[in-house]
């Protein structure tokens, strides 16, 4: 079976991410991690699910079982991890968190040294140690050379400390009211702090995790709890949060979400009048709206596009030399601040850019509109690949003739594959959908 998906190794605990599997990975892990070793430490985060500590402690047994020192911080949110991996000098980073899953689902986010994802390269070579019984069984140490570990409880202050000097100095959110909605999940206890050390008049929910209860019915997957909040409470603007922390939804102060690709393009163009955008613009995914790049054409910026995952973005994002991006679901990646995602750092910057502008959110965030699109997520029962399923480049060169715009993907944590279309009319749309998902049901079953 394939560890590794879009993001991590991702699963229903106690199955695919069980004790047994947790701890050979985490093996694997440390066994690759040990040439390269500068500190012979290891960071360990998780979020706020009950099978965390099933898992956290396998991976314990794991890195120790092969010399590594382990450092174990409890709940944090995965940029927190990411930040903390490099500050604390670390040789690696793991983060236990399903994101934006049930409770049932777990996953292992992965570091290096700098605080930056792993590529696909080196997850390839984890895992191939992982399924090799004699790498595995050599890499186990006995006598001094076993690894101990240790909790750290008071490292969240540092990274509050981080993320609040990503806030400009100059200003404040005093007056504000904001709302706040955690997920039940890794930032219950960061996100309400920073917010109110800054000024704000907070109002907070989804903070209070069982370990059963992480995005149930709230956050940035639920974000009409926090519109009803947001609304009930009379507040300037609402925050979401998903159960790691690292994706943001905000609600403006009628209650409505703001889309994610109007959002990015209002933060680009905003950090550009700053004078605080590097590069020749931004970088999104194949999945922004058409009419995110125009919009930022009219302002002089250029949208490149990566594949989907936040990490993809990060990696286009230094190869042009960019410090702002960001996927339409949330992620939101400002590099001077964070290595990956972070949906509170994300939300600071937002806010920024409304009490600077002065008007409310509704009219801030709402700059431009975007194009209809259609997207459907549809079973197969195998993943042939797309350049062998005949009569497909016929069917998109039609749709391109249409002045249609399309993506088509695996998953690559189910057997689906993501259906894309962006239009400018929407009778044409939904008829070509019609079409796309036929072929495809028909090619795939």
């Amino acid at each position: 079976m394939k560890l590794f998906g879009t993001d991590g190794v991702r699963g229903k605990a106690g199955a695919k991410v069980s004790a047994p599997a947790s701890m050979r990975l985490a093996m694997a892990t440390g066994i690759y991690f040990c040439p390269k070793a500068r500190t012979n430490r290891i960071l360990v985060g998780k979020d706020t699910r009950r099978s965390g500590y099933m898992i956290e402690n396998a991976i314990v047994s794991g890195l120790t079982a092969v010399g590594y020192d382990v450092i174990q911080v409890g709940p944090m949110p995965t940029p927190a991890i990411a930040f903390l991996t490099e500050s604390m000098r670390c040789d690696a980073g793991i983060m236990i968190s399903a994101s934006h899953n049930e409770y049932y689902d777990n996953g292992i986010k992965f570091f290096d040294a700098n605080g930056n994802k792993l590529s696909s390269k080196v997850e390839q070579q984890i895992e191939t140690i992982y399924q090799d019984d004699a790498a595995i069984e050599a890499g186990q140490q006995t006598d001094k050379k076993i690894g101990k570990s240790k909790r750290i409880d008071d490292v969240i202050g540092r990274y509050i400390v981080h993320i609040k000097n990503s806030f400009p100095r100059s200003l404040s959110l005093a007056g504000k009211r904001i709302v706040i909605d955690c997920a039940n999940g890794a930032g219950y206890k960061v996100a309400p702090t920073v917010l109110e050390e800054l000024g704000a008049d907070v109002v907070v929910i989804g903070d209070k995790p069982n370990g059963f209860n992480i995005n149930d019915a709230c956050g940035a997957m639920h974000p009409s709890t926090l519109s009803k909040a947001v609304i009930d409470s009379r507040a300037d603007a609402g925050i979401a949060l998903d159960g790691d922390a690292d994706r943001l939804v905000m609600v403006d102060e009628q209650g409505d979400v703001i889309d994610g690709d109007k959002l990015m393009g209002v933060l680009a163009v905003h950090m550009q009048t700053q004078g605080q955008l590097s590069g020749d613009g931004m970088v999104a995914t194949v999945m922004s709206n058409q009419a995110l790049e125009d919009y930022l054409v009219e302002h002089g910026l250029t949208l490149h596009r990566s594949s989907v995952g936040d990490k993809n973005v990060v990696a286009m994002m230094q190869e042009k030399g960019i410090n702002f991006g960001g996927e339409q679901s949330g992620h939101i990646v400002f590099s001077d601040y964070a290595k990956t995602g972070d949906g509170i750092s994300s939300a600071l910057q937002a806010l920024a850019c409304l009490v600077s502008d002065g008007r409310k959110a509704s009219e801030v965030f709402n700059p431009f509109t975007t194009y209809p699109q259609q997207l459907v997520n549809l079973k197969v029962e195998s993943k042939i690949p797309l350049e062998e399923i005949a009569g497909l480049s016929e069917l998109q060169r039609e749709i391109e003739d249409g002045d249609m715009r399309h993506l088509f993907r695996y998953s690559g944590t189910e057997n689906k594959i993501r259906l894309l279309l962006e239009g400018r009319d929407t009778k044409v749309l939904d008829a070509m959908m019609e079409r796309v998902v036929d072929f495809f049901g028909q090619a795939l079953s």
